[in-house]
């Protein structure tokens, strides 16, 4: 019996995309809704969600229309590596200051490219981290450290 399922990465990234969408929807529905020209709290997440379980139905509906490749192997340290530097980033940001933040976030994301190398990826984090600190702390005047108190003199 042939597989209903005829272009499997698109199958699955609707499904993410849809329980994600949902999960937005469900968590947004007890706060107040708003409207579009005095936006709720909950309008935004519910917008949005719909429209992410919208494009996964979508996702979902193109896959058993259309043939392609099967899904290759789950990439395991590729996703640990850019969720510990996601992890470490919301740890760090308040503790070691935004610049140590951003320059380990994208090391690590960095690394879960086969293709790594330490300087191209040294000098994009310290970009990075110079338009973030321009950007956020100094135009926006959000309330983050550069350097935070761990590193402190």
């Amino acid at each position: 019996m042939a597989s209903l399922i005829r272009n499997p990465k698109d199958f699955w990234s609707g499904v993410i995309f849809i329980v994600f969408g949902l999960a937005a929807i469900f968590i947004g529905r007890d706060y107040s809704m708003g409207s579009a020209g005095r936006m709720g709290p909950a309008y935004f997440p519910t917008v949005l969600g719909g429209i992410l379980a919208v494009i996964g139905a979508v996702a979902v509906l193109r896959s058993l229309v259309t043939r392609a490749e099967g899904t290759g192997k789950f990439a395991i340290k590729e996703t640990i590596l850019v969720l510990v530097g996601t992890l470490l980033f919301g740890f760090l940001v308040r503790q070691a200051g935004v610049v140590v933040a951003v320059i380990v976030l994208i090391m690590l994301g960095g690394m879960a490219n086969p293709k790594f190398r330490t300087g191209p990826y040294l000098l994009l984090a310290i970009g990075v981290a110079i338009f973030c600190v321009l950007l956020f702390v100094k135009a926006l005047g959000l309330p983050m450290p550069i350097i935070g108190p761990w590193l402190e003199f």
